[in-house]
This record gives structure tokens, C-alpha cells and sequence, in this order.
């Protein structure tokens, strides 16, 4: 099974667009949100995947999420959702990364194959351990290059996906 995993999309319906018709041309059936939605207008537009995800730190509107994602079928556990890997191999965490010290002891206790975080807007895909530590970086990109990944349960990898390469800094010399 391919996942697609993202997380601080803030808004951005274009770059979540293009990242979920890539998702299509790419058999990905479920997709990972690791919070900062913000609108529930993002989850609404996931319909026709099966959706899983977690609250990150800007996501006031909790109750339009929570209507949004009853809406397409779709499951938000609130800031931490554990799951079953594909074909029973051990659990994916989920959680949004906004305590480092929450996110490391997640990591550390070898109890994952899979921890998924978000919040630092910077794509991580490192192997610690048993435990494969994602984080696709911020679909919205805030400039800095939008991206999101695919893991796919039957390689145990993921692939990173470019949505907008970052933007040059008009003051850099």
C-alpha cells in the first residue's frame, strides 16, 4: 500500500491540488495528514482517499475539521493517532511534532516502524533503529519549497515530492 503524508498545508488548495493528483497518478489509497490544516475547505478536498490525521498547533477551527473529516469517511484522532501498518508490519505513530520531547520518545522507544511528524516545515526521512522517522516537510512551503512523501509499506521507504522548489531570497547577494 502507498500512503501520502502531509502536513502543514495552512490553506495552500493549489499545492494540496497538485500533491493529490499525484497521489492518484501514483496509487496512493490513503493519505496521512500530521496536522496544520487549518481550514476544514483542505480536508473536503481529500474525498475519495481514506484520510487519517492529528491537530497541529494552528488548528483552531476543531470543529469544522471534525465535521469536515466525518464528512468524506475520513478519522481525526486529535494530537496523536496510532495505526496498524500495512499487512500487520508493527504500528505507524502520528503526531504533529509541536514537543520535541514528545517526538524524540516517540522515535526512541522502538515501539514504531513508522513515526510521522510535521511542524518544523523541513522533510526528514531517516532510518533510527527499527524506526523509519518521517516528516514531508510543509505542503504550504511559506517560500521555502512545498513538499510532501509517499511511503510505501512494501519497500519501507519514502519518496519525497517537490510541489514548488523553494523561492530565491530577493535580499541574498
Amino acid at each position: 500500500m502507498k500512503i501520502g503524508i502531509v502536513s502543514d498545508s495552512h490553506d495552500h488548495l493549489e499545492h494540496l491540488a497538485r500533491a493529490l493528483t499525484w497521489f492518484r497518478e501514483r496509487g496512493v489509497s490513503r493519505i496521512l495528514h500530521a496536522g496544520d490544516m487549518v481550514c476544514p475547505a483542505t480536508i473536503l478536498r481529500m474525498s475519495g482517499f481514506d484520510v487519517a490525521g492529528v491537530y497541529g498547533n494552528n488548528d483552531g477551527e476543531r470543529a469544522g475539521l471534525q465535521r469536515a473529516f466525518a464528512a468524506i469517511g475520513g478519522r481525526l484522532e486529535g494530537d496523536f493517532l496510532e495505526l496498524d501498518a500495512p499487512g500487520g508490519l508493527g504500528r505507524i505513530a502520528l503526531y504533529h511534532g509541536t514537543s520535541g520531547r514528545i517526538r524524540d520518545s516517540l522515535i526512541g522507544s522502538g515501539a514504531y516502524r513508522v513515526v510521522i511528524t510535521g511542524h518544523t516545515h523541513k522533510p526528514v526521512n531517516r532510518q533510527e533503529g527499527d524506526t523509519l522517522v518521517l516528516n514531508p516537510g510543509s505542503l504550504h512551503g511559506f517560500g521555502q519549497g512545498a513538499t510532501v512523501m509517499i511511503y510505501d509499506d512494501a519497500t519501507h521507504a519514502a519518496e519525497l515530492l517537490e510541489l514548488q522548489a523553494a523561492l530565491p531570497n530577493p535580499f541574498a547577494f
